[in-house]
């Protein structure tokens, strides 16, 4: 994710957005600019058209572009929300650990091994939520509790799923052993259930997709508008259409790719939500809650 200060103007005006962005984008208005320099030469020099012979018009374009701007502040929009939901999500993430630890801290006494057991088992979850909504858990980022542990998610697929079964069979256990009361259970099953909740919420966003139909059509209509854009202003502009179909191209192209980009907040894009620095930050609270160096 990239921070930044709003109010200073001139670095954001001559900042190099993402390079995935700009690697779709380039090669887009290279297209674009020489297929208008082409129009531009073959319509003017080879058969000498003139705005008497070949009157043009933008008029047709003007209020295709109304149309088309409702339809890309709504995909925006739409690809915000998606962002935005998924940060929201973290955030309680982030919340619940921390409410988790909590209740730990003040539940078992402190020197008790299951305190630091959860101090590991927490922040695990959290890293291997991070990890499945990039359809891949990266176990070199899992702390190991025991050596039980590792073996036991070999042949397991949804690693969240079976780290929560581990931690709802622990505080079983800690309840058997009198060591959490029924009231104290009841109290600390309210975050295991959140966390299953969250999970369900990313993974519904990863795998919802904008429909297929409302894609397509959108570039499409950008493709014809911006394929037909010369022939508005090539007897009236003259060579000047080449620099105005430029700025249009990637004016329109931009603002579809950056939806593109935030519609899935979760992977490693340059603008995708800082989950990584979420999972340590959560990671680095919940042991120091618990009192674990």
């Amino acid at each position: 994710m990239v921070h930044y200060n709003p109010k200073h103007w001139f670095s954001l005006v001559f900042h190099a957005y993402s390079r995935g962005v700009m690697r779709t984008l380039t090669p887009a208005v290279i297209f674009m600019t020489f297929f208008s320099a082409g129009l531009c030469y073959l319509l003017l020099e080879v058969l000498r058209f003139h705005e008497s012979d070949f009157h043009t018009t933008i008029s047709m374009h003007s209020l295709l572009g109304i149309v088309l701007g409702l339809f890309l502040v709504f995909r925006t929009n739409s690809a915000y929300d998606r962002w935005w939901e998924g940060r929201k999500l973290w955030g309680l993430l982030v919340n619940n650990t921390r409410n988790l630890a909590f209740k730990i801290n003040a539940f078992l006494e402190v020197g008790d091994p299951n305190r630091k057991w959860f101090s590991i088992m927490i922040p695990n979850l959290a890293f291997s939520i991070k990890e499945n909504l990039r359809k891949g858990v990266n176990f070199k980022e899992l702390e190991i509790p025991d050596e039980h542990f590792l073996p036991s998610l070999a042949s397991i697929r949804h690693i969240p799923n079976e780290i929560s079964s581990m931690m709802y069979q622990r505080l079983n256990e800690l309840y058997k052993q009198n060591k959490l009361t029924g009231e104290q259970l009841f109290l600390v099953d309210k975050e295991m259930k959140e966390f299953s909740d969250i999970l369900g919420a990313c993974e519904r966003i990863r795998n919802t997709p904008i429909p297929y139909n409302y894609s397509m059509y959108i570039k499409q209509f950008i493709f014809i508008y911006l394929i037909t854009l010369p022939m508005a202003f090539v007897t009236t502009s003259g060579y000047l259409t080449v620099p105005i179909v430029m700025l249009v191209t990637f004016v329109l192209l931009s603002v579809e790719l950056i939806a593109e980009e935030i519609e899935e907040p979760f992977g490693k894009d340059v603008n995708d939500l800082p989950t990584d620095e979420l999972a340590d930050k959560i990671r680095e609270n919940v042991k120091e809650i618990l009192r674990i160096n």
